[in-house]
């Protein structure tokens, strides 16, 4: 059976990986001001683009997923044909419309597919499975590379599925901001009051940035520290005691970093953390973050995600 997998755009996977493992993406448009561009995942294409976007225009910009219409030509005109089934794995639903947009597409697909199919002279049934990653950012990219590894052992799609909706559900991702005012801004405007005028006040004032945790689609605060650095090393040691004590699900962990790579190297307690998950024997992934994710968040935040049961904080 061939097995396709579908992310979108704000899965912080390198492209390099994306491309080797033939992973599609599901773009998402990103406009602010009169500047607009779809995210491909193109590094240098992303950084270019935000190149003298002040932080008040980032903070108003209009992100725009495929509509239900796009996924469905996407599948028809190419996916049925090269795949038997197809895992698409979103952004958590909670925080963006690319999973229902892609659930809902699902249902033309899996009645029309027959057409396309037969036409490229294949007879043989097609399926597709929208799964919820519950994350964001890092945390969406530990789904799709389990998918990758459960795909190359030659697994089949039953017990695929089964395990993609387990790591989704004990997927961990964190995230350490360094302005919190610029993320109270971009929140409201997306109608979100989860950062309130007083934590972005304060926060702001004293230097304090909170580690925020996301699961199961859910997202708030774990700890408070004063400094990004500080935070950072907390996080970083943190994941590095996960890594340790033999707690990850998955032999996994994603970073994603809103600006140049060499600078979260340069954070303390990275090292550390590299040296346990090479010990460990837990591969890395790094990337730049996603453009959503950098409008979202503001440049220079930090995100990871693992997979593990144990609890969220310690």
């Amino acid at each position: 059976m061939r097995i396709g997998l579908v992310v979108d755009s704000a899965c912080d996977l390198p492209l390099e990986y994306i491309q080797q493992h033939e992973l599609t993406i599901l773009p998402i448009t990103v406009r602010i001001g009169d500047a607009v561009l779809a995210d491909q995942r193109n590094e240098q294409a992303s950084l270019e683009f935000l190149e003298n976007k002040s932080d008040e225009l980032m903070a108003k910009a209009e992100t725009q997923p495929f509509s239900v219409q796009q996924v469905q030509d996407l599948f028809l005109r190419k996916l049925v044909i090269d795949y038997d089934y197809v895992f698409c794995m979103t952004i958590a639903k909670s925080r963006s419309p690319v999973h229902d947009n892609a659930q809902q597409a699902s249902f033309a697909i899996l009645n029309d597919y027959k057409g396309p199919r037969t036409a490229a002279g294949i007879t043989t049934p097609f399926s597709l499975r929208v799964i919820d990653t519950q994350s964001v950012f890092a945390g969406q990219a530990v789904a799709a590379v389990e998918a990758v590894r459960l795909r190359d052992a030659q697994e089949g799609a039953p017990k695929m599925r089964a395990r993609l909706e387990q790591v989704a559900l004990n997927t961990q991702a964190y995230m350490v901001t360094r302005e919190l005012n610029y993320l109270r801004a971009r929140t409201r405007h997306r109608g979100d009051r989860s950062v309130s005028l007083l934590s972005a006040t304060l926060g702001s004032a004293l230097d304090i940035k909170p580690i925020l945790h996301c699961n199961r689609g859910q997202t708030g605060p774990v700890a408070k520290v004063k400094g990004f650095d500080n935070a950072a090393e907390k996080l970083f040691g943190f994941a590095a005691r996960r890594v340790r004590d033999g707690k990850l699900l998955t032999p996994t962990l994603t970073l994603s970093y809103g600006g140049l790579l060499d600078e979260m190297r340069r954070l303390p307690g990275y090292a550390d953390l590299m040296e346990s998950c090479r010990a460990h024997k837990v591969e890395v992934f790094e990337s730049l973050m996603s453009l959503t994710g950098m409008v979202n968040t503001g440049r220079g935040s930090l995100t990871m995600g693992f997979a593990s049961d144990a609890p969220a904080w310690d």
